[in-house]
């Protein structure tokens, strides 16, 4: 019953939504706005939703998803003639920031091994959303918007591939968010922990290699993670602090405590880029940022092929997209242990906008910024009961269940971390307000079907990580 009331009430918004759209998709180029009517667009794109087809990825006529148009109000050339090379760009944070960007007027290059496709392949795990290859992306984008990104796909640990990309594409900034990014993916194993410390250290250390051989006035935005700095019991500053001791003063990097392999590789990145500012004189900027939650963006909801991933299983979903999921489907919001950890989060345009403020306001040379990027502070009990609450009154049966921790972390602390910096630069956040949860609940709902259960549960244990491959029993709980 709940669901059948669930469907009325969307079905009634998308058919208010549908009467209020006009009959012809805005396409604006280079500042000019022109009208182009749906069917002419759907005629262009046909041989593209047709490659597309043939893989994983099915268009459907019914689907809910904003139809072919460009992000009408967003394209500008406000970053005409600055170049940015995105690595990691078909990722999650990396292909919404390569588009919002790209609209903007910079000029993109996505530099991507599509590893984190391979760990969907190799974990029997798929996204929620529907995603097009990363080529029929690019191209998709490029016939609504006007806008051109460059794609090199290639593995940034290979010195030849990532060399050549720098000396062909020439990049005055490079987003660096092309690392293994799972805490419980890094747990899985041994073969998975030294794969995401290799991975992750090596390729940030060819970065840095690339920027002083090939690129020395290249400025370094690299994603750092809130997670490098644990839960200690005093305030987290952005970065660094200043400690009075035996009568001395002195500034020192804030101390790290990271919770898993992934987070202690972030760490190394940190320290690496730090002692490069201050040796080799590389400009850089170190974003540590929350978790992020949503999926829409004015550019990957331009069209289907756009759409970002979203995922929801225990491995790589995060906290509030998997309560979102798990109350779309029915599921009891699993939280771990009491509760009471405490994350600062962030909306996924607000991890856009945080990449673009820093392009813009760049670091000076031998410089290494910090910046803390997340907008609230919730701890997981807080996030169970907004969705809870938010998807009773859509009319679904939200319960909430507590789960045997499968992380070694405190699960009731202090939790204050700083985060003015980027709303100095002009950062704008988006707010974790009850229309968002809403939002989320009916995206969730469309994709429904495309659910796996079993995949909800944790099945990555940090205190079972041991020397035998066990890709196959990573994703399912026993």
């Amino acid at each position: 019953m709940q669901c059948s009331t669930m469907q009325q009430k969307l079905a009634g918004r998308r058919e208010a939504k549908a009467a209020a759209q006009k009959a012809c998709a805005s396409v604006r180029v280079a500042g000019a706005s022109a009208r182009v009517p749906v069917s002419t667009v759907r005629q262009a794109t046909s041989s593209v939703r047709a490659a597309s087809r043939a893989t994983s990825v099915k268009v459907q006529a019914t689907a809910t998803v904003e139809k072919a148009t460009a992000p009408a109000g967003s394209l500008s050339s406000n970053g005409a003639g600055t170049r940015v090379m995105i690595i990691g760009g078909d990722g999650y944070c990396g292909w919404a920031t390569a588009l919002h960007l790209s609209a903007r007027g910079y000029e993109v290059c996505i530099v991507d091994n599509l590893c984190r496709r391979q760990f969907d392949l190799q974990l029997g795990l798929d996204t929620l959303t529907p995603i097009a290859t990363i080529h029929d992306r690019v191209r998709r984008w490029g016939e609504i918007s006007g806008k051109h990104i460059s794609l090199q796909i290639g593995d940034i640990c290979d010195w030849e591939f990532l060399s050549q990309a720098f000396t062909s594409f020439k990049p005055n900034h490079v987003v660096h968010f092309g690392e293994q990014r799972s805490a419980p993916y890094s747990m899985i194993d041994r073969q998975k922990a030294v794969f995401t410390q290799h991975n992750n250290v090596i390729g940030t250390i060819n970065v840095l290699f690339a920027i002083k051989e090939l690129a020395p006035d290249c400025h370094l935005v690299k994603l750092g993670t809130m997670g490098e700095y644990g839960t200690p019991n005093i305030d987290i500053e952005e970065g660094y602090i200043t400690i009075n001791h035996n009568g001395r003063t002195d500034t020192l990097p804030y101390p790290k405590q990271g919770n898993s392999f992934y987070h202690l590789s972030k760490i190394h990145d940190s320290t690496n880029m730090l002692f490069t500012c201050k040796a080799w004189k590389i400009a850089a900027t170190d974003l540590n940022q929350g978790v992020v939650y949503g999926v829409r963006t004015e550019e990957t909801m331009a069209d289907p092929l756009l759409l970002n991933r979203y995922d929801y299983d225990g491995i790589f979903g995060t906290a509030l997209n998997r309560f979102v999921v798990q109350a779309a489907v029915g599921h009891p919001l699993t939280v771990y242990g009491k509760g009471g950890q405490t994350r600062g989060f962030l909306d996924i345009r607000d991890t856009v906008r945080c990449i673009q403020l820093a392009i813009d306001n760049p670091a000076s040379k031998g410089e290494m910024r910090v910046y803390n990027q997340f907008t609230e502070q919730f701890s997981v009990n807080q996030l169970a009961e907004i969705v809870e609450r938010e998807g009773k009154k859509l009319g679904l049966t939200v319960q909430v269940t507590n789960v045997p921790n499968p992380r070694v972390e405190a699960e009731e602390h202090y939790y204050n971390a700083k985060h003015t910096k980027l709303v100095e630069l002009g950062l704008k956040p988006h707010l974790l307000a009850d229309s968002m949860i809403d939002s989320l609940l009916e995206f969730a709902v469309q994709y429904k079907d495309r659910v796996r259960h079993e995949l909800i549960k944790p099945a990555v244990d940090w205190r079972k990580t041991g020397v035998k491959v066990n890709t196959m029993g990573a994703a399912v709980a026993k």
